[in-house]
């Protein structure tokens, strides 16, 4: 069973996920609370393998909750117009995003990811990720996208058509029908990926090629 915490402010709304959560039938909602500080002393409590925090609470925000929890995968869950603390938290290396109002099957899909130790980006959320961080104007900007550039340069050809695709925010699952391999291999594939660009997660691997590719 995947342990898990739900952090939310709204009573319905973490009702809501508890009751998603708990059909998975492989999911276990061990802990739930109200505030980050709560949040960050439930997962020790409770040994949760993913926290599933909402990005905006009182006393202790999502992301600086995330900050402070060394042991379970970070899900955090957004909203539209919340440009900021997508940086943020992008920057921070967070296994997942997904919005508020997603469908209850992506849900599950970001939890069990995140568990397995994947990156998870909601495809709304990664269109809008992939929006924010077109490169800036200036030399700061051409050196991100040289930078960029020289280490997508270090990937094979089957592993630049892999990060492509994750770029996109497909799962390993989806790429590997793409590109008629075994999720397996896909797995193996993305982990030497990361390895090579010197990556935490998926998210900053795609902003990387979103980089490299307004040099081109």
């Amino acid at each position: 069973m995947i342990r898990t915490l739900i952090a939310d402010d709204e009573p319905l709304i973490t009702a809501g996920i508890r009751t998603v959560l708990e059909s998975a039938g492989d999911i276990e909602v061990v802990a739930v609370a109200a505030d980050g500080r709560e949040a960050v002393r439930a997962a020790h409590r409770h040994r949760v393998d993913v926290a599933l925090l909402d990005i905006a609470m009182p006393v202790l925000d999502g992301l600086a909750a995330a900050a402070e929890l060394a042991g379970p995968r970070v899900v955090l869950l957004t909203a539209f117009g919340d440009e900021d603390n997508v940086r943020r938290a992008v920057r921070q290396g967070v296994a997942g995003f997904v919005l508020k109002t997603c469908a209850p099957d992506e849900l599950i899909r970001a939890v069990r990811a995140a568990h397995a130790g994947h990156a998870y980006l909601s495809p709304a959320v990664a269109r809008q990720v992939l929006d924010l961080a077109a490169p800036g104007a200036g030399e700061h900007g051409r050196e991100r996208e040289r930078d960029a550039a020289d280490r997508l340069a270090a990937l094979t050809a089957r592993e630049a058509d892999v990060l492509a695709l994750v770029a996109q925010g497909l799962s390993n699952a989806e790429v590997a029908r793409h590109v008629h391999m075994t999720e397996a291999s896909v797995k193996t594939y993305v982990s030497r990926i990361l390895a090579k660009l010197n990556c935490a997660n998926r998210v900053q691997a795609a902003l990387l090629l979103r980089d490299a590719q307004s040099s081109g």
